[in-house]
């Protein structure tokens, strides 16, 4: 009984690793997507809304890897 606790656990936390990247991915593409949405239809000549967007959607998704990755760890 006890044998099977740690592998769950350790399953548990290789689905949270491997989740991680689609959820980055997720969050960037949609980011994107706005900021495309943004300059096609609010054009303007000095602020580019896909670049900003994409940064911003970037720094999210980085503020999320090192949460979940900083809550896995307090699991252990």
């Amino acid at each position: 009984m006890e044998d099977n606790k740690p592998n769950k656990k350790q399953f548990n936390k290789w689905l949270a690793l491997i989740n991680i990247p689609i959820q980055m991915g997720a969050i960037i593409f949609l980011f994107s997507y706005f900021g495309n949405w943004l300059d096609d239809n609010y054009a303007s000549p000095k602020v580019y809304y896909n670049k900003i967007l994409i940064m911003v959607g970037v720094a999210l998704a980085l503020y999320n890897v090192i949460r979940q990755v900083n809550e896995i760890n307090k699991s252990q």
